[in-house]
């Protein structure tokens, strides 16, 4: 496995948020708090949001924008993912777990 495994995204544009369904077997609490952490990342600065398991299983998280959107705040987004890390470093710390203990290391 060579490329990162996404475990949820979430755009601005298109006013979605996406679950792999590889990971329905989370808790509904766990499921419903990323949902509610993307979307209100997305509200505020703009983009797609991407959480990622790298192949390590630690968790990756970014925001994208198309070219010529002026409304996406790349720093903001810079901080509101680092802000989201200190507050919710529990959250992340357990689903890094999850990711190792159910995923890491085995093909699809």
């Amino acid at each position: 496995m060579d490329e990162n495994q996404v475990l949820c995204a979430c755009s601005a544009y298109e006013q979605k948020f996406y679950l792999n369904p590889r990971y329905e077997s989370l808790p509904e609490g766990i499921k419903e708090e990323l949902k509610i952490l993307s979307v209100m990342l997305t509200a505020d600065v703009g983009g797609v949001f991407t959480m990622e398991f790298e192949e390590d299983g630690s968790l990756y998280m970014s925001t994208t924008a198309k070219e010529n959107d002026f409304f996406y705040d790349e720093i903001g987004s810079y901080l509101k993912i680092k802000q989201m890390r200190q507050e919710h470093e529990e959250l992340f710390s357990s689903l890094e777990e999850y990711y190792r203990a159910f995923f890491a290391g085995k093909e699809e």
